[in-house]
């Protein structure tokens, strides 16, 4: 059955006093609501609000621990937190079954560093792909780390939303995806692997690869060409180099 949509289909929630309030000064982001602490009421809290209703956004008081459960990271949380508006963001599902269907996707699998999800965001975003599978859970959270690492594009980005990533997975393969798995131990180059025209790359950890629950699903297992003396590549320089060889193989005449 598929998993009901929620707010985090939707938003990106940011926390803390600075990225809230550089949140808000950005006229290019859309503000949902901005959530503050009952007892906030520092000068970095009241600048928010003012901020807010200034803007026409939507301030509400909450427990503390209401926000630390939203925000998740109750320790860096300030007390205040935002939810943004991701006009790339979705389910896979609805991505699956709406007119604009994808066919170049990236799925992450165990990618825990935030700093590697932020910089994949951003390349795959410049590579053009058309969506960047961030399951909810087993995947670091779309948070301020994500968001710094990805010099802000992750607001922008095509984000694909699942479950897990065995259930974007058996999503993928039941809409007709050719599902490419890196790995060290490939069979195939990336360079010279044959690609359908509808194609997710799995991405696993550095440390663990690719889940069991997703590997038995992969349809070709690739890996990138290494004639110097280093064994493996960070996910996110892996990354990079899956995704502009889709672009190399779009552009060459």
């Amino acid at each position: 059955m598929p998993r009901a949509d929620s707010p985090k289909d939707r938003f990106i929630t940011v926390y803390g006093h600075r990225p809230v309030q550089a949140a808000l000064d950005d006229p290019g982001l859309a503000i949902d609501k901005v959530m503050i602490a009952d007892g906030e009421r520092g000068p970095a809290a009241r600048q928010i609000e003012s901020t807010a209703r200034d803007r026409g956004v939507e301030v509400q008081r909450a427990p503390a621990h209401r926000i630390k459960l939203l925000s998740g990271n109750g320790k860096h949380d300030n007390g205040v937190l935002a939810d943004v508006i991701a006009p790339g963001m979705r389910t896979l599902a609805a991505a699956l079954d709406g007119p604009d269907r994808p066919s170049r996707i990236l799925l992450l699998d165990g990618v825990r560093t935030p700093s590697n999800v932020g910089m994949i965001l951003r390349t795959a975003t410049a590579a053009g792909l058309d969506g960047i599978v961030v399951p909810h859970r087993g995947v670091a959270s779309i948070d301020p780390l994500v968001i710094k690492a990805s010099a802000g594009v992750a607001f922008r980005a095509p984000v694909l939303r699942s479950g897990t990533a065995a259930e974007a997975a058996r999503q993928l393969r039941d809409a007709g995806f050719q599902l490419v798995g890196l790995a060290a131990s490939g069979d195939h180059s990336i360079f010279t692997v044959e690609l359908g025209p509808a194609v997710a790359l799995v991405l696993g950890s550095e440390t663990d690869g690719v889940t069991p629950h997703v590997a038995e699903l992969i349809t070709d297992w690739v890996t990138i060409p290494m004639p110097g003396p280093v064994e493996s590549l960070n996910v996110a320089s892996a990354a990079a180099v899956a995704c502009f060889e889709l672009v190399r193989r779009s552009t060459a005449p």
